[in-house]
């Protein structure tokens, strides 16, 4: 759980933000949408419970000229009952919807159109069978869960994608119980899981499962099993040693990148006496007894030429 500071704190990249989104997921959430738009399928973005905005900013960037994007979550807002209450106490005290647009707009000029409230709400603000993907993060409990896999179902377009989050987690079983449900019941066909993610459709999941497992053989950082259960075929995909897609950084990193240029010409202009502790901070993370002479010439290597100079200009007036 994040803290107070950690929230506030301007992101600089995508992982600086708060939250759960591992990167098995991040690659996932990008193969599916783009898959989408190289099959120029047009439609909604839909998001249920954003935390603090990490996977909200994700999905982001795939939003394409017409489509609407809506994400759902309570912020600081009213339950609409104890049991909701309770969760949202427990587990997202620090979220409010200022932090999250805050982080959202670090990344991304407009903002998403935002629900505050319940995801009950969600079925009469967006339009059925306008959706491509739906991200369900929300509360934990089985009715609330039970409910957000129905108006899945009622927004997505034919062959349109849900993804169930803590399908699996042993703290989350209403969203177990409303995830193979929906699979058994309510003709929901699973296309893959991720350790943490169930990704599925209402159409029919073999083409898409096909392409899936043709890129996921390719990789030799994902690991591919598949499974028959209950007349569904299951793909299994595991992380090994997988990295990040690479994702743009915020608007606040080239702020920083402005700042230490600027801080690193102020201290060249000032003479040499500024720039050893600077060379010093560098090196910070050493213990004491490692620093010296050699951690002074690599620091002077790295350092910008404005600096370096006024360095190098001591030395030789003190030789």
């Amino acid at each position: 759980m994040a803290t107070t500071q950690e929230a506030t704190r301007p992101p600089h990249r995508l992982e600086d933000v708060p939250g759960w989104f591992p990167v098995l997921d991040q690659m996932l959430f990008d193969w599916f949408l783009n898959l989408q738009e190289t099959a120029g399928t047009h439609g909604d973005l839909l998001e249920v419970g954003v935390y603090m905005g990490k996977s909200a900013i994700f999905i982001g960037r795939h939003q394409q000229p017409g489509e609407k994007y809506t994400v759902c979550d309570l912020f600081e807002g009213d339950a609409p009952d104890d049991a909701n209450r309770a969760e949202s106490t427990k587990s997202y005290s620090a979220l409010t919807r200022r932090v999250f647009e805050e982080n959202y707009r670090s990344f991304h000029d407009e903002l998403p159109r935002v629900l505050q409230g319940p995801s009950s709400l969600v079925p009469a603000e967006v339009a059925p069978r306008s959706c491509r993907f739906v991200h369900i993060d929300g509360s934990h409990l089985y009715e609330h869960v039970h409910g957000d896999i129905g108006a899945a179902h009622d927004l997505l377009l034919p062959d349109g994608i849900v993804v169930l989050d803590d399908f699996r987690s042993e703290h989350t079983p209403g969203v177990s119980i409303a995830a193979w449900e929906a699979v058994l019941n309510r003709g929901l066909r699973p296309v893959c899981l991720s350790t943490q993610k169930l990704y599925g459709t209402w159409g029919d999941p073999e083409p898409v499962q096909e392409r899936l497992l043709a890129m996921a053989r390719e990789r030799s950082d994902c690991h591919v099993s598949v499974q028959e259960a209950a007349g569904h075929q299951i793909v299994r995909l595991k992380s090994h040693g997988m990295r990040a897609p690479e994702f743009p950084p915020s608007r606040h990193a080239g702020e920083a990148a402005t700042t230490a240029a600027g801080t690193a010409g102020a201290s060249g202009a000032s003479g040499a006496v500024s720039a050893p502790a600077s060379a010093s901070a560098a090196a910070g993370a050493r213990p004491a007894a490692r620093r010296g002479s050699r951690v002074r010439r690599v620091a002077v290597d790295l350092l910008p030429p404005v600096v370096t100079r006024a360095i190098r200009n001591a030395r030789a007036a003190r030789s």
